[in-house]
């Protein structure tokens, strides 16, 4: 049975599209039995400049969301990435592995970093401390989106170069593309992905998966549309971008756009079937919030897991590199 491992960074606060577009899937695949590893990949919300309190908050909420979404923590393993060192030690290996000039070609680093006298090292690095994060629990598939395409190809390039050069510890993941889920774009700029990194004053596109009914009411209200007001307005084109995202959400959400005629129409059946939507989500979220100790009694245990299945991939590694 193939491991199915997935990780989400708490770089921001969740969004409609991590729901639509990941912990549906998870959970998905937690329901048909499959081996599931779920983990918060907190070390990498560390790239950029960040406040400690806020960060401790959000790893506190992503976590908690983890187990609001449906996750069950007796039929999948879920844990915090910086609570098994084994993240953190097989990358430095893997550093030893890594060329300069293929982390000088990631995408991210040169989009974010790479002319910033100031960019912090570990957006340079990263993709090497995930390139440890897949290979620590043997997968041997990988599904990933085409912005993380390149990352899964240099964990490929890094586990064959160690294994040619030290012995075969690794096994070669190879890339998987997933089932198509819900692309969910921002709602002011139906151009680009919803994103959970989006600051708090501008962030008027993206709703939040804690988000109350009249926030979400408010936002979708001010979803960009068109000038398009005749008739068969109301129809998914490419020149159309903010009524497609409308109408992709609505459908992800259980709505119909059967019978909808105006903008305002679509957009107040949008807003009922988000709300619809999250509303099981924020209900169970405000009890498992009221109990903190039991999401952290959860995290906890499933790090202990990962502990157990990562040791033996760490100590091989060593091994073979010479340090053991």
């Amino acid at each position: 049975m193939n491991r199915n491992l997935s990780l989400i960074t708490p770089s921001g606060r969740l969004t409609l599209g991590n729901f639509l577009g990941a912990f549906r899937g998870m959970v998905a695949s937690v329901q048909a039995g499959e081996d599931c590893f779920y983990g918060v990949s907190d070390l990498h919300a560390m790239t950029t400049a960040h406040d400690p309190r806020v960060l401790r908050d959000t790893i506190a909420e992503v976590t908690t969301l983890f187990l609001a979404v449906g996750l069950d923590p007796a039929r999948a393993v879920l844990f915090r990435q910086s609570q098994v060192a084994a993240h953190r030690e097989l990358a430095y290996l893997l550093e030893c592995t890594a060329y300069t000039g293929e982390l000088g070609r990631m995408i991210q680093y040169k989009e974010k970093g790479r002319d910033n006298p100031s960019t912090r090292a570990s957006v340079y690095t990263y993709p090497v401390l995930m390139a440890a994060d897949i290979l620590l629990y043997r997968p041997t598939r990988v599904p990933v989106g085409d912005d993380q395409r390149q990352h899964v190809e240099l964990t490929r390039d890094l586990a064959v170069r160690f294994n040619n050069a030290y012995g075969p510890v690794f096994t070669v993941p190879e890339v998987a593309t997933p089932s198509a889920g819900a692309r969910v774009m921002d709602l002011q700029d139906p151009t680009r992905k919803m994103s959970k990194s989006a600051a708090p004053g501008a962030d008027t596109g993206v709703i939040r998966l804690l988000d109350p009914p009249d926030v979400i009411r408010r936002k979708v209200a001010r979803a960009v549309t068109d000038s398009d007001t005749g008739p068969g307005a109301v129809r998914s084109s490419s020149d159309k971008p903010g009524v497609s995202n409308l109408l992709d959400i609505l459908a992800a959400c259980g709505g119909t756009s059967s019978g909808i005629t105006t903008y305002g129409a679509l957009k107040a059946a949008v807003t009922d079937a988000v709300v619809a939507e999250l509303e099981p989500v924020q209900k169970r979220y405000a009890d498992l919030a009221a109990d903190p100790a039991y999401v952290t009694a959860v995290f906890a245990a499933g790090a202990e897991r990962c502990r157990e299945v990562t040791a033996p991939v760490l100590a091989a590694a060593e091994a073979a590199i010479g340090l053991r």
